[in-house]
């Protein structure tokens, strides 16, 4: 039985692919308000959030079961309480707990230390959570990934990380497009992984192309120099026409338009952005399903 969910590795292929059907099913189904009562998670952020906190929320509430919001700051924590006393206290009073954290050791230390699940709402390492709802985006539009070409411009940040640990769970071509000097010794772990400094390289034949803000989270100090680095690489209309006729193009959110993206690309009839974020709800009920009730 799975316990936790710090990255998309927790699950096999056959166990990632069943997640996103059973996604696809509650987002399609009837009334799930009887499906998780008297269910309780914590939500402990040390980063801001809209639609991990919001999504999570949502889908305990209409699971049947309850989420409290736990900031840091108003926890003994933010005191100096050590992790671990406050992972055996809390986790013997809720059923799970979701951390969006500054460092992923802090994940594992709490992991360690609770009695029950602990799901990753991002760390610096990735967000695995985003990866199911995008995942989910594609499923629902254009069916299996594997096999296909899967395209992202910018940093390897920990959304594009989690998109790497995606392409060897199921299967399909991950190409970034970034400067040689963000490509991290640490890719080489991917086998289905390929780098370029080419856009057009990077965008044809892509069934998929995705991309996140040049300056992520704790990245503000290299800001000036991020955006230097990555002013070639935004992705526009002109990317999308140089990919296949039915491509999709994702984005994690937030945006900034005239960046990474240009002003009207949300907008795009090939962008599926506004349902791949509605889907950060329907994949957080998949994955709480999994890890709370007996699916």
């Amino acid at each position: 039985m799975i316990t936790n969910f710090l990255d998309l590795d927790t699950f096999s292929a056959e166990e990632l692919e069943d997640l996103l059907h059973l996604s696809m099913e509650v987002k399609n189904g009837s009334d799930q308000s009887k499906v998780l009562p008297g269910k309780f998670i914590g939500l402990i952020f040390e980063k801001p959030s809209t639609r991990t906190r919001v999504s999570f929320e949502v889908a305990m509430t209409q699971l049947g079961g309850k989420a409290s919001f736990l900031s840091v700051n108003d926890l003994q924590l933010g005191r100096g309480e050590p992790i671990q006393d406050t992972s055996k206290v809390l986790s013997s009073m809720v059923d799970g707990l979701v951390l969006r954290t500054m460092k992923h050791e802090t994940q594992i230390e709490f992991s360690s230390n609770s009695s029950v699940p602990v799901i990753n709402g991002l760390s610096n390492k990735s967000h695995p959570c985003q990866l199911l709802a995008d995942l989910l985006t594609f499923y629902e539009e254009k069916g299996s990934i594997e096999g296909k070409k899967v395209t992202w411009f910018g940093d390897f940040n920990n959304v594009c990380f989690s998109y790497a640990q995606a392409s060897e769970l199921l299967g399909f071509e991950f190409w970034i497009a970034c400067p040689e000097e963000y490509i991290p010794p640490s890719a080489e772990i991917f086998k289905n992984l390929h780098f370029t400094q080419s856009i057009t390289e990077a965008a044809e034949e892509s069934d998929l192309i995705s991309t996140d803000v040049w300056v992520s989270m704790g990245d503000e100090k290299d800001a000036k120099k991020r955006l230097r680095s990555f002013s070639g690489y935004q992705v526009n209309a002109d990317v999308l026409d140089l990919a296949n006729p039915d491509v999709i193009f994702l984005h994690c959110l937030p945006a900034i338009r005239g960046n990474e993206i240009s002003e009207n690309l949300l907008d795009d009839s090939r962008s599926r952005v506004w349902k791949q974020a509605e889907n950060r709800l329907h994949a957080q009920k998949g994955l709480l399903l999994k890890l709370l009730g007996d699916y």
